[in-house]
């Protein structure tokens, strides 16, 4: 018996021709599945059941300690979202070997049979190895991831045991946030507070005695303000002697001047001019030549004129007559002077003057010695001021100190009481419970596998059938000879009985009976071409 098959193109695929792949190798496929199955169902069987526990840590801004600083006052960072930087420092945080390596020690995990080459003595246990394995072993099976757009990381723990399961995350919990205090403010803070309040303390007790001792030694008055006296009443007695050298210089001009004024006034002025003839003169005068006349008449009687006796009473009358004409021409002045009073009043200011300058020399001498006396204080009360300027600065800086780090102190304690009593930026929102049921069930693994059988066979089917080499049907010959297909021969397997009962059939290669395809074209025979 043959068929005809019309030449064309290369056929596709077909849903035939998939299902002919299962056929041919149904046997391997059988196989496959029932070793895969009995498998898992041997896994379900003798592998012990796995618990998981889960707990979720929250990160919060709930509490905000203050900055290490040098100042009063510290600055303090104030945010109210946490970054996704902060969630995965804090998700490193938890995975890092110190957090794990003390979970696993306070848990005993590190604590587990010993191998067989230890059994028979080959070789030591080593604690160190152990914490090692049970910490990476830890990690694998610890899972910590940041639930997004929350502040929140979940936490799980595979294991099988139930309350280990649950004792591994509860360690975790608490070594977590013990770390994390730790790593944000880190422990001692209250002793060196304590320690350098109490060294500024004691500094400031000293200070404080240093000032009081040269307080003692000052009379109890600050060299600043008896320097500020001091200085005040330098400036004034300086006033004063500028003052008094001014009028110095006053009173010696005024000296000079009254000098010169007393070299021009005369003491003793006129106070009274009168003229006035000279009766008495003249009647002496008249009486002599009266006197004189009477002589000559008598001298002429006994003498000539030209006698030398009479010429010398001429002589006499015209002297006398000389002398009364002259007394007639010139009265007799008649003056009176008194004291000169301006004369007596600048002698009287001269002497005031120059007894006013003795005076203001002897002043500006005193004020001097004064002004001084006075420089010399300011300047020892400079110094002492300086002296005092450093004790109080001294006294100041450790009075400063002393608070601040009192402050700080304060502080201190207080995150220390709120690390205490776990107030933190960190808070387990979900307690790690122990699980009651497994996380995967028999039947849970029972259908895995059962998946995985179905995949693996059909795997198994389509790889031996690729692997064949053999020709099936008359779409692979057209597809691998390139050839026209004229008809295809059924091929009877020895000792395979048909359908229709006489030995031969034809089952397009899907059965036990299949054709044998023959493919006649270009001259060449079915035999030569397949």
């Amino acid at each position: 018996m043959s068929e005809q098959i019309s030449t064309g193109g290369p056929s596709s695929i077909t849903m035939k021709d998939i299902l002919g792949i299962g056929f041919r190798h149904k046997q391997k496929m059988i196989v496959c599945f029932c070793a895969i199955m009995v498998g898992a169902v041997l896994v379900s069987i003798f592998l012990p059941p796995t618990y998981k526990a889960h707990t979720k840590l929250l990160l919060k801004r709930e509490r905000v300690d203050p900055v290490i600083s040098p100042g009063q006052e510290a600055p303090v960072m104030m945010q109210n979202e946490i970054s996704e930087e902060e969630l995965n420092s804090e998700v490193e945080l938890l995975e890092s070997d110190d957090v794990l390596r003390q979970v696993v020690v306070n848990c005993g995990l590190q604590n587990r049979r010993p191998s067989v080459w230890q059994r028979l003595g080959l070789t030591k246990a080593d604690p160190q190895e152990d914490i090692a394995k049970a910490t990476s072993q830890l990690r694998s099976d610890l899972q910590v991831s940041a639930i997004a757009k929350t502040n929140l990381i979940s936490l799980s723990y595979s294991s099988d045991d139930p309350h280990k399961a649950a004792n591994v995350l509860k360690n975790l919990d608490e070594i977590y946030i013990t770390t994390n205090a730790e790593v944000h403010r880190p422990h001692g803070q209250y002793k060196f507070f304590e320690q350098e309040a109490e060294r500024y303390q004691a500094e400031l007790k000293e200070a404080e005695q240093q000032l009081k001792q040269f307080a003692s030694e000052s009379g109890g008055v600050a060299p600043q303000v008896a320097r500020d006296n001091t200085l005040a009443k330098l400036s004034e007695f300086t006033a004063s002697l500028e003052q008094t050298r001014a009028e110095m210089a006053a009173t010696e001009q005024k000296i000079q001047t009254l000098e010169k004024q007393s070299q021009q006034l005369p003491s003793r002025i006129t106070t009274q001019l009168r003229e006035s003839d000279d009766a008495q003169l003249l009647q002496g005068l008249k009486s002599t030549l009266m006197t004189l006349e009477l002589k000559r008449t008598e001298l002429l009687t006994k003498y000539q004129p030209t006698y030398p006796l009479v010429k010398e009473v001429d002589k006499e009358i015209a002297d006398t007559r000389q002398a009364i004409d002259a007394e007639a021409t010139k009265p007799v002045k008649e003056q009176t002077t008194d004291v000169n009073s301006s004369y007596q009043y600048v002698s009287t200011e001269l002497l005031k003057a120059r007894a006013d300058f003795s005076a203001e020399q002897a002043r500006a001498a005193a004020t001097e010695a004064i002004v001084a006396m006075y420089r010399r204080q300011a300047e020892q009360l400079e110094q002492k001021g300086i002296i005092h300027q450093d004790l109080v600065r001294a006294q100041k800086a450790s009075e400063d100190n002393f608070l601040l780090y009192q402050k700080k102190r304060e502080e201190a304690r207080l995150s220390d009481a709120l690390d205490a009593r776990r107030i933190l930026n960190v808070v387990v929102v979900e307690q790690p419970f122990v699980p009651v049921l497994p996380a995967s069930s028999a039947w849970a693994i029972i259908g895995f596998g059962l998946i995985i059988a179905v995949l693996s066979s059909m795997t198994v089917a389509l790889a031996a059938d690729y692997l064949d080499p053999s020709l099936r049907t008359p779409s692979e010959v057209i597809n691998e000879l390139n050839v026209a297909l004229l008809a295809a021969v059924p091929y009877q397997r020895p000792a395979t009985v048909s359908s229709n009962g006489n030995g031969s059939g034809y089952h397009d290669g899907y059965g036990e009976t299949s054709g044998r395809p023959v493919a006649v074209g270009d001259g060449a025979s079915a035999e030569e071409r397949l």
